[in-house]
């Protein structure tokens, strides 16, 4: 069974929702580890509950941001992962970290990418007086949020709408959507090559899969 190593910096939503679609045979694969720059995300503690290995590394233990890199690089590789899944990790990865996992590093990214790369992507929704906003799920490389998208899912903003409501509305379909792209990727439909996302041999189009 192929094994996944998810990373969280805090509540871990969207790792429940990969835990719970491992468990119910939507993923045919394991959670090996989940790892967090946080000592107090309560990530952890969802995969202490599940019986899942749980370790944290603060960085404040490393003089730079290579070296705690090459830190995690060297626990995370003691699981020996097919997948790598950042799930809310609210940390830059060294070029040396992406390179290491190139092409099974996956991430979920609260908007339409590539709208609104970074912190803070509800609020730009919200102020730009967008119709619509969303999620994108999209393998890692070293362009902030810029790595090819494989699966994109879009919600309505509505008149008065707060950036809490918004966020549980994208929320609520990344809970979908990501354990979705987990489960290709697991079943070798899902590939990254020449900078595109492949799916069932087919490339996929630079907004990925769209699911309304």
């Amino acid at each position: 069974m192929k094994k996944i190593v998810v990373l969280v910096s805090g509540n871990g939503s969207n790792l429940q929702a990969i835990m719970d679609a491992c468990q119910q045979g939507h993923i045919n694969g394991s959670l090996a580890a989940v790892f967090s720059n946080k000592a107090d995300a309560y990530g952890l503690e969802r995969a202490r509950i599940a019986g899942i290995p749980a370790h944290a590394i603060e960085a404040a233990q490393f003089s730079d941001r290579e070296a705690f890199d090459r830190q995690l690089m060297m626990e995370i590789d003691a699981y020996a992962p097919d997948l790598v899944v950042l799930a809310g990790y609210m940390r830059i990865l060294s070029p040396a970290f992406v390179g290491h996992y190139q092409q099974r590093l996956l991430n979920i990214h609260p908007s339409l990418l590539p709208k609104y790369p970074g912190l803070h992507t509800h609020r730009k929704a919200l102020e730009n007086g967008d119709s619509e906003h969303g999620t994108s799920v999209h393998f890692v490389t070293d362009e902030l949020d810029g790595g090819p998208v494989i699966l994109q899912a879009k919600v309505p903003i509505f008149s008065g709408d707060s950036e809490e409501a918004l966020n549980a509305r994208v929320q609520h379909q990344e809970h979908v959507i990501y354990p979705l792209a987990v489960s290709w990727f697991i079943e070798g439909r899902l590939t990254m090559r020449d900078n595109a996302a492949w799916l069932d041999g087919e490339k996929l189009p630079a907004e990925g899969q769209s699911i309304e």
